[in-house]
């Protein structure tokens, strides 16, 4: 059983806004260090554990393919501190850039954060807002806490049917609001948004 409020708390959320370029960052702190958290975010066969299988040339200048997900090129690679890709999905063109910061805390603790930069076309932020990706990127790092910590979510299609899953969601999506609302998003606006980021992520059974 998992602790949902806990382990939305864990997480920090900001939102950036420039016309069409949204950037959703996310930051926690992992009880693991450094060098484990990095080889657990770039190796393959980790990744696969917590996260998504992933192919293609990891190196830097490569391309990579996660698995009925997002592909791209591995355009900065600096052990253990620094990885950033491009992140598209299907057929999706324009900038969408994933980077990812490590740093090492006290006490074999690692700061983690990760912020993703897109272009969204102003009809899908209308009506998601940040939630759209932030509540897939909460459900990453959860997997990812719970793997250093020596867990799981056990099958994952089958947790994202369990009711435990449903709640995370839902208060992913109203973090993801709360957060929007400090960059200075409208309420009803924001609120607008919550409800259709949770009806995607968590519909009524």
């Amino acid at each position: 059983m998992i602790d949902i409020i806990d382990a939305i708390k864990r997480a920090r959320r900001e939102v950036g806004e420039d016309g069409e370029t949204k950037t959703v960052v996310l930051r926690r702190t992992y009880d693991a260090a450094v060098e484990d958290v990095w080889d657990a975010c770039t190796d393959p066969e980790r990744i696969s554990r917590w996260f998504l299988p992933v192919t293609g040339d990891l190196r830097l200048g490569g391309h990579y393919q996660l698995e009925g997900n997002a592909g791209g090129e591995i355009l900065r690679c600096e052990p253990p501190s620094l990885l950033k890709v491009s992140w598209i999905m299907g057929e999706a063109a324009g900038l969408s850039e994933v980077e990812v910061r490590l740093s090492a805390g006290s006490d074999q603790t690692t700061e983690f954060e990760l912020r993703h930069t897109a272009v969204v076309p102003p009809e899908f932020w209308s009506r998601f807002g940040p939630g759209a990706v932030g509540v897939g990127w909460d459900l990453a790092l959860l997997g990812l806490g719970l793997y250093l910590a020596g867990g799981s979510i056990g099958d994952p299609n089958a947790w994202q049917e369990s009711e435990e899953a449903r709640r995370f969601m839902t208060a992913s999506g109203e973090a993801w609001g709360e957060a929007h609302e400090a960059a200075g998003g409208a309420p009803d606006q924001v609120a607008a948004m919550v409800k259709n980021t949770i009806a995607f992520y968590a519909p009524e059974q």
